[in-house]
């Protein structure tokens, strides 16, 4: 079992493979990368692990010391699941947003800042979402089978989901594809599902 933690939600309802949840509030990392999905998040995931992994600066106070120094600290800060990716804009060239759920002893005012201009941390509202989990690959075309599968579930419970959908990924790419947990979610208007 992982020591990995998640974004936290409670399971509204189930039928089978899906899930309706209630997902609580969180802090995100966010990058935005023009690409196609797979070129997208492989290059997110570079810039948000070098964040996590101390390209930042610490706002912890800590006491003063002798002599004083010009550099600023940086911190750690551990690796949460999952890997969030949506499709921010599509025109030409589409663009994935990709987020890293942070940990939930942070705050906005706690969060260590990015270095990098291209992160953006923000807070993301307690929202409610169908979700369908699955193992293996997750490509294109298996992202795609599952959405539509749970855009069918919604439009029979005459339920009608808003934005685009939501895609995460909770494994290392080392870990074996049938043991991976994927999953697509589509957010839901707050009608139904109570």
């Amino acid at each position: 079992m992982s020591q990995t933690e998640e974004a936290k939600y409670c399971v509204l309802q189930s039928y089978d493979d899906i899930e309706i949840r209630q997902y609580e509030p969180k802090i995100v990392a966010e990058t935005l990368i023009e690409a196609q999905r797979d070129r997208a998040n492989k290059a997110a995931f570079s810039i948000l692990a070098a964040y996590i992994f101390g390209e930042n600066t610490s706002v912890t106070k800590i006491a003063m010391t002798a002599p004083v120094t010009q550099s600023q600290p940086s911190e750690k800060i551990a690796m949460t699941a999952p890997v969030i990716q949506q499709e921010a804009r599509g025109n030409i060239a589409s663009t994935w947003a990709v987020q890293f759920v942070m940990p939930s002893e942070y705050t906005l005012a706690t969060l260590p800042k990015p270095k990098d201009s291209r992160i953006t941390i923000k807070e993301v509202p307690s929202n409610k979402v169908a979700a369908i989990r699955f193992s293996g690959s997750a490509g294109d075309e298996q992202l795609q089978e599952k959405e539509v599968k749970l855009s069918a579930f919604l439009a029979q419970q005459g339920i009608e989901p808003k934005g685009k959908p939501i895609y995460a990924f909770y494994d290392s790419p080392f870990i074996l594809p049938a043991f991976r947990r994927n999953e697509v979610m589509l957010e839901l208007k707050s009608v139904g599902f109570s």
